[in-house]
């Protein structure tokens, strides 16, 4: 079987420092949607190099990476470490291992970062067209504060230019100096639950 791996990458620190739960719900999560044959693995990440070392290590091109964990406008993170627009940068310590990740990416790849607020406000639209233009990967993530309900959910060809307003999602501050994003709710933009494993 030569199919492109459906994979998740969550953050495993996430269990050992409160709130737990969450943290314990991802691993549940990525056995629950392995079990339904949603995706065809899963990697509990401790760091950014540990996962994408993970990444670089699978058999077959990856059609489909989600990351499961914290973020904020224009970032994702693991535990305290950040990756962001930076990360793209030529002199960044993961700068190799995002170009490994590039190659083994199939054509037509998702990126797809259920995180809170990750393509919100103006640092979300840039990470999301700066990260498509590099892998060559449609990159998607949410505008609001993501948990069971995962709202503001958009995504971004390669050298494509955002559609959604950079407004989305924000209770305070504004576009180009965001403060405090919206929780999730049924009834916001493109909504949709934690257990629907596709993009719409």
């Amino acid at each position: 079987m030569n199919e492109p791996l459906r994979l998740v990458v969550y953050d495993a620190t996430q269990a050992e420092r409160p709130p737990r739960l969450l943290g314990l719900s991802w691993r549940a999560g990525a056995l629950l949607y392995r079990a339904r044959g949603a995706i065809d693995g899963s990697f509990g990440a401790r760091s950014f190099s540990e996962a994408l070392a993970w990444l670089a290590s699978v058999e077959r091109p990856i059609g489909e990476l989600q990351f499961w964990g914290h973020g904020k406008w224009g970032r994702i993170l693991i535990d305290r470490e950040s990756l962001d627009r930076s990360a793209l940068g030529p002199a960044h310590r993961l700068r190799p291992q995002l170009e490994a990740l590039r190659e083994r990416l199939a054509p037509g790849a998702l990126l797809w970062f259920r995180t809170c607020e990750t393509l919100g406000a103006n640092a979300g639209q840039d990470f999301a067209r700066a990260l498509g233009d590099f892998t060559g990967a449609r990159v998607a993530g949410h505008t609001f504060v993501i948990g069971y309900f995962q709202s503001g959910l958009h995504a971004l060809a390669p050298g494509a230019t955002p559609a959604w307003d950079p407004n989305e999602g924000l209770a305070a501050g504004t576009a180009a100096h965001p403060e405090r994003a919206l929780p999730s709710r049924p009834d916001l933009p493109n909504t949709i639950t934690c257990l629907q494993a596709r993009l719409p």
